[in-house]
């Protein structure tokens, strides 16, 4: 760690340029990191305030705490949030069964996870007032939770998924109505980006072998992006972004096109990447305190996952790695003891991306 920390402390002082630093900043999710990474969704999911509620108040009988609304995600800052830090605690559970504080995380997704709370949390996304509550981030992740649960090979992971069927049942029913009706996807860099919301329910799809949903999403991919070219990354990154829009549409474009297809799309729609001394300068954040400001921390870890998804795919692009390794390691080590408004979400984002890393 401490090799990452003087790396990226050389790259926000402008000491270093990303485009020097090497393969060397790669990381790999082993046991000592989960330990560490394990106590940011920890210190949130059961964290009650602050809260961002986001929700649309149809009369005074809305005015309610947020665990009234949602007794399962009502920690971590804001109802996303609270899906994928839930997300952490069972990957890194799953993926490492003696990891620190096992039998704390396991209490509290027991505790919360129940039958009746995942009831409730349909009820409140079944309302039509609600419709478009979370479309389409937190569908994502709850998707990307569920989805997490049915892998794990747990006897409380059954259970637990079980209690958590009746929301996922929703979302699903959420992503069927809302596609056919979305005429132009949404190619921002924050929460709505319409390709991000559909490479996770994607996975969710394929893995649990939901026809109708697959081949929606299949479509209204190839609807939205199939003529896509020359995307302008050096318009890159927005000053709130913690998704890249050309990133992440590479990402879900990958999933839903074969090789065959895929290929010369990418070759169309980002000619560059293909340039082995290709480089992409990472974000840099100001200020890890502001809310907004440290997304751009996200977006480094959201274009690695999606660059180390690419190289190790396909061997042309496996220079991609190092970019990806850039990113980690300028925003990797802020991680733990970040302050409350990156801490709450960004740990997911990381275990995302060092899983692609493998």
């Amino acid at each position: 760690m401490s090799t990452l920390l003087s790396t990226a402390a050389l790259l926000a002082s402008g000491i270093l340029s990303p485009a020097a630093v090497t393969s060397e900043s790669a990381h790999q999710l082993t046991l000592s990191e989960a330990d560490k990474l394990i106590t940011l969704p920890l210190h949130c999911v059961e964290t009650p305030y602050p809260y961002k509620t986001g929700i649309t108040l149809g009369s005074a009988e809305d005015l309610k705490e947020p665990a009234e609304h949602h007794p399962i995600f009502y920690g971590c800052f804001d109802w996303h949030s609270a899906a994928h830090g839930y997300w952490s605690l069972v990957t890194l559970l799953r993926q490492f069964p003696d990891i620190e504080h096992a039998a704390e995380a396991r209490a509290i997704l027991k505790r919360n996870i129940t039958a009746e709370n995942g009831a409730q949390e349909a009820a409140f996304f079944s309302k039509d007032i609600n419709k478009s509550f979370e479309r389409t981030y937190g569908w994502a992740w709850l998707l990307k939770l569920a989805d997490e649960l049915k892998a794990w090979d747990d006897p409380m992971a059954s259970e637990l998924s079980a209690n958590l069927q009746p929301l996922v049942d929703v979302i699903v029913q959420r992503y069927t109505e809302f596609l056919p009706k979305l005429v132009y996807p949404v190619r921002v860099g924050e929460h709505t980006n319409t390709a991000f919301g559909l490479s996770f329910a994607y996975d969710y799809a394929v893995n649990h072998e939901l026809t109708e949903l697959k081949g929606l999403i299949e479509q209204r991919s190839r609807d939205y992006f199939l003529d896509d070219k020359n995307c302008p990354i050096s318009w890159e990154p927005s000053g709130y972004d913690f998704i890249s829009p050309c990133l992440e549409e590479i990402g879900l474009m990958q999933r839903v096109l074969p090789k065959d297809e895929f290929l010369p799309w990418l070759q169309d729609f980002m000619p560059q990447l293909a340039d082995v001394d290709y480089r992409l300068e990472v974000g840099r954040v100001s200020d890890r305190s502001d809310g907004k400001l440290v997304h751009l921390d996200g977006l480094n870890f959201s274009r690695a996952w999606n660059l180390y998804a690419l190289a190790n795919a396909y061997p042309q692009y496996a220079h991609l790695s190092e970019v990806a390794d850039q990113h980690m390691a300028y925003s990797y080590p802020n991680l733990i003891g970040d302050s409350y408004e990156g801490g709450h979400w960004l740990g997911s984002f990381a275990i995302q991306a060092l899983n692609q890393a493998r």
